[in-house]
């Protein structure tokens, strides 16, 4: 997008000074002219009556955008399974497919991984572009990022998904800046707009508003996505689809280390994201050290401990244990909110479980609204009381 201003027409009214929204135009000597901050938006060329704002739009030159097509997922996998966000990727990405008259493609990596590429078949993917040979064993950002970027600049995608998790954000903003791509990170949702444009909506400004972004000039549309915000796609067996071999070509110029071993070290407690179970404390706790009656709750069922914003924003447990909207989306089985308001950024975060419990001393507390069982008493009594009993049933 070029915007230029003609000498020669324009008579210095400054009607188009309120129109910019950068404040990138001055006026001098009866004469406007753009400053280094334009952005080239063309809003001011509307406010000019005397034609004297020129906007050039050559985006649509850069690509012919009818040579792609297809939902493409980048399926993550671990230790010889894939990864839930994958075939939650795979669910929503049926849909996105099936409005655009495309098909759903997978792209594995990996060594010995044709099991997997036949689950992704499964689980609804048309197509599966897999490479495999043990230099792609393990996840290393350099191989990861040319193979999948060569592959997108053969086959020309329309659509790209790739699950919001450390692997993926590290890979994702790679890959769009080697295709010169956009990237929309950390999606909650996806949609397929009237002029046929993915329509990626996220939460921005510190999840106080939801934001929802194009990439009309350039391919593939590329979007990271959190896990646990879509269902995951059935399996279903019958289905058929086609596995294509793809060649790594792998250089030494990618390959900057040797991964000599894998050092499995010991998480902390349950993952959040997968856990069936979670018992989240909020502002309602108190002080720091009741988090404490959290973890027992949490460690009697076998659950995960999450968090508000609230606790996190005041360090009285770490981020990674933060649901919301600028947190994890969780979608267990069953999710006791214990002293959470109910902020309208945490419920986006965890009303999808199919069993929410809220304990709040607090009657008419948000978080009541979307429960299906709630308590109204002292979280201090009503945690141990609830973790006694737990394990006195468990003996």
């Amino acid at each position: 997008m070029g915007v230029y201003i003609l000498d020669d027409k324009c008579v210095g009214c400054s009607a188009c000074l309120k129109s910019c929204p950068f404040g990138a135009i001055e006026v001098k000597d009866k004469r406007a002219g753009l400053l280094n901050n334009c952005s080239g938006c063309g809003a001011c060329a509307d406010s000019c009556k005397f034609g004297a704002i020129v906007v050039e739009d050559n985006r649509q030159a850069e690509i012919d955008l009818r040579q792609y097509k297809d939902v493409w997922v980048i399926a993550e996998h671990n230790e010889g399974r894939l990864r839930s966000v994958t075939l939650e990727l795979l669910g929503e990405g049926r849909k996105l497919a099936d409005k655009l008259h495309q098909d759903l493609c997978a792209l594995l990596l990996g060594e010995e991984i044709g099991d997997m590429a036949n689950e992704l078949i499964c689980h609804g993917a048309k197509k599966v572009y897999i490479a495999q040979e043990p230099r792609l064993a393990h996840y290393q950002t350099g191989p990861y990022t040319d193979i999948i970027s060569n592959l997108i600049t053969t086959y020309k995608p329309n659509i790209v998904l790739i699950g919001a998790t450390n692997q993926g954000r590290d890979l994702a903003s790679r890959i769009a800046a080697r295709v010169h791509t956009g990237l929309t990170a950390d999606c909650t949702e996806l949609d397929i707009n009237e002029d046929g444009l993915l329509a990626q909506t996220r939460p921005a400004f510190g999840g106080n508003i939801m934001a929802t972004i194009l990439c009309p000039y350039h391919r593939p549309q590329m979007a990271t996505v959190r896990p646990k915000v879509f269902k995951p796609a059935p399996r279903d067996t019958s289905c058929v689809g086609e596995i294509l071999p793809v060649d790594s070509c792998l250089n030494g110029k990618c390959l900057l280390c040797d991964l000599l071993e894998v050092i499995k070290e010991a998480g902390q407690g349950v993952n959040l994201e997968e856990a069936e179970i979670v018992v989240a404390g909020g502002r309602g706790l108190g002080k720091p050290e009741n988090l404490n009656l959290i973890k027992e709750l949490a460690e009697a069922l076998g659950g995960a401990v999450g968090a508000s914003r609230a606790i996190v924003d005041a360090g009285w447990a770490p981020a990674i244990h933060q649901v919301g909207q600028t947190g994890k989306t969780v979608q267990p089985k069953i999710y006791i909110a214990c002293g959470i308001s109910g902020a309208v950024q945490h419920l986006a975060g965890m009303q999808s479980a199919d069993t929410i419990i809220a304990i709040n001393k607090d009657p008419d507390a948000p978080i009541f609204k979307v429960a299906h069982y709630g308590i109204v008493g002292d979280l201090l009594e009503i945690l141990p009381a609830l973790t006694r009993r737990l394990k006195q049933t468990a003996v």
